[in-house]
């Protein structure tokens, strides 16, 4: 069970009612806390000095990729910080040496960000690029990879789940096909790293990518996992060197290998941070929280005639994202009335998901709903309130 108390953690409850997690999550004090520390007490460059200062970041950034790394259950050497899940997918995109003819097969569902790398290496380098057909409520299914899949098939990215609809898409699964065929296989794990539990070695992949923003951590942080660190690093520069004459250099191992420049430290303490404070919640009573809240909600809208709710119902396997549109009015007025009128928090347009809002027929998107471990059933009461406020004020 969550505690109502963890509310006191982030001050803008207190003005809005905040829907709006899955572009960016809030993030509590005591993450904010940790990154002041840094700046105040102990600011150095980490990994390059070996005064007090340096070694104290030093250790502290390391100490980051360990919390990180233990959350979802990776080995040793296999994680990396990025700026987010899009560095983190274009340096796979990037990092492996394609052949023309090499085929990479993700799906309409996805983010922009797993899907323009992907045809950006069709258009340059020449790789077949294919895409899955979700069915009407977005769901993903096994079937429709192994029916595509070929020998030539190098690489199948997926989402975990979508940002727009909620679904969770079976991974398992795919990974097993893609592993029976000698592919690798990608797993966008932005929108379910920080709402339910994540165990990499259950999930069979070969590469994890996830964002720090929306699991209560800074922006401008995320997460490369790789079972087999191989690829072809995205920057090279210092700190990712073990040598370097006027002749050539070498790079080092570890994650160092792919972190070039001078990070976010701060980013990546109050990222440790941030998974320190998921780990206290537990996210097994995250998701049991959330998904309660997101059957209410559903459940709300549904009694509102001229509301439509896209995505898998109160019974499918999803996350608290909430897509939905009022009949006769534009998605971006409907969230600007819920700011105006409610103080309610919400998306509205396409979500970075053009291709899937082109497949399901809307021209304009949706307003999308998103929650997490800080809402509360007054949040989801609220939120269908002013919804059918609106949608009727507007029927009439």
């Amino acid at each position: 069970m969550i505690p109502a108390d963890i509310r006191k953690d982030f001050p803008l409850l207190s003005e809005v009612c905040y829907l709006d997690s899955a572009a960016t999550s809030l993030s509590p004090e005591p993450v904010l806390q940790e990154m002041l520390e840094y700046e105040r007490r102990y600011r150095a460059n980490a990994g390059r000095g070996v005064h007090r200062l340096a070694q104290q970041a030093s250790q502290k950034y390391r100490d980051a990729h360990e919390k990180v790394r233990k959350f979802i259950h990776a080995q040793e050497g296999e994680l990396v910080f990025t700026r987010n899940s899009t560095e983190a997918i274009n340096t796979v995109a990037s990092g492996l040496p394609w052949q023309n003819g090499d085929e990479v097969i993700t799906s309409l569902v996805e983010h922009h960000s797993n899907l323009l790398p992907w045809m950006r290496l069709r258009d340059r380098q020449g790789i077949d690029l294919r895409l899955l057909t979700p069915g009407p409520d977005g769901t993903l299914d096994p079937s429709a990879l192994e029916a595509v899949i070929t020998k030539k098939t190098r690489l199948v990215a997926i989402t975990h789940a979508s940002n727009v609809l909620g679904n969770v898409v079976p991974v398992g699964e795919f990974a097993k096909i893609c592993h029976d065929h000698g592919a690798l296989l990608l797993v966008d794990g932005s929108q379910s790293v920080p709402h339910i539990p994540v165990d990499v070695e259950q999930l069979g992949c070969d590469y994890l990518c996830f964002s720090g923003h929306k699991m209560l951590g800074p922006t401008g942080t995320g997460v490369l996992f790789m079972k087999n660190p191989g690829l072809e690093p995205l920057l090279v520069g210092g700190g990712s060197i073990e040598q370097v004459t006027a002749a050539g250099y070498t790079l080092t191992g570890g994650y160092e290998r792919y972190e070039a420049g001078t990070p976010n430290i701060s980013g990546a303490i109050g990222l440790g941070r941030a998974v320190g404070y998921l780990e206290a919640l537990g996210m097994e009573d995250i998701q049991r929280h959330e998904q309660d809240l997101t059957r209410r909600i559903l459940a709300g809208l549904a009694g509102i005639g001229n509301v439509e709710v896209f995505g898998p119902g109160p019974a499918g396997d999803r996350i608290g994202v909430i897509s939905f549109t009022i009949r006769g009015l534009n998605p971006h007025d409907v969230a600007v009335m819920l700011d105006g009128e409610a103080d309610i928090m919400v998306r509205s347009g396409h979500h970075c998901c053009m291709p899937l809002m082109q497949h399901l027929g809307l021209a304009d998107g949706t307003v999308r709903a998103s929650l997490h471990c800080y809402n509360t059933i007054e949040d989801a009461d609220l939120l269908v309130d002013a919804v059918r406020k609106i949608a009727g004020d507007w029927e009439r």
